[in-house]
């Protein structure tokens, strides 16, 4: 078996619910669903690839190695915002991605969360 390496937020929500910030198994990472806090969908789709680079870091990865992004958002008439900050990161990278809109996330604050899968 292959090692697994987890990554741990410390939020009391990962026990109840049942889950890991992050995953390394072998070469490949899978990173939970990522939400942040801002002002709008541009800010919050920013703070949460910044933060998703530091668990990346964790796993002595980073964005280069990004293969998939899985984009929900509450207004899918904001996805060129959307896009504009995910292409600020991407648009040398360009992994395979979708967007999708959702009728809420858990917090009404939150506008945008994404998963993102890498392998190294």
């Amino acid at each position: 078996m292959k090692e697994i390496k987890k990554i741990s937020t410390g939020s009391p929500w990962e026990d109840s619910v049942g889950y890991s910030r992050a995953i390394k198994i072998g070469n490949i990472i899978e990173v939970s669903g990522t939400t942040a806090k801002g002002a709008n969908e541009y800010e919050q789709t920013v703070a949460i690839i910044e933060s998703v680079k530091k668990v990346l870091i964790e796993f002595d990865a980073d964005l280069a190695h990004i293969i998939r992004t899985r984009i929900y958002c509450t207004d899918i008439t904001k996805w060129e915002k959307i896009g504009e900050a995910h292409g600020e990161f991407f648009k040398d990278i360009k992994p395979v991605t979708s967007m999708v809109e959702v009728s809420k996330l858990i917090d009404p604050d939150i506008l945008v969360e994404i998963e993102f899968s890498a392998i190294v």
